[in-house]
């Protein structure tokens, strides 16, 4: 297994409630797919540094997991087909440190 992080941005517009649940739903989607995850950061409430379809901010939650490349396939799928979901990015931190 190799090691990444991802960042994501949440719509702003969710309450406190629905952003915890898209948390979960991805953290949950990560284990399901035997990924390892070491943490989850949530940075909370910033503003983007460029408008995107819109929105001027958004919630910023990263997570530093291990997982096979598959893991990796499924989370970006579900990523770009999510609506609660501005902006993403999956980083393989093996490579980097290599």
């Amino acid at each position: 297994m190799r090691k990444y992080e991802t960042m994501f941005v949440i719509r702003p517009d969710l309450d406190e409630e629905g952003t915890k649940a898209v948390i979960e739903k991805f953290v949950n989607l990560l284990k399901d797919q035997g990924a390892e995850i070491e943490s989850v950061e949530e940075w909370g409430m910033r503003k983007l540094a460029y408008e995107v379809n819109k929105v001027r901010e958004g919630y910023y939650v990263l997570i530093y997991f291990e997982a096979e490349s598959g893991a990796v396939q499924e989370l970006e799928r579900i990523f770009r087909i999510s609506a609660d979901i501005v902006r993403s990015i999956v980083v393989n931190q093996t490579e980097l440190a290599g």
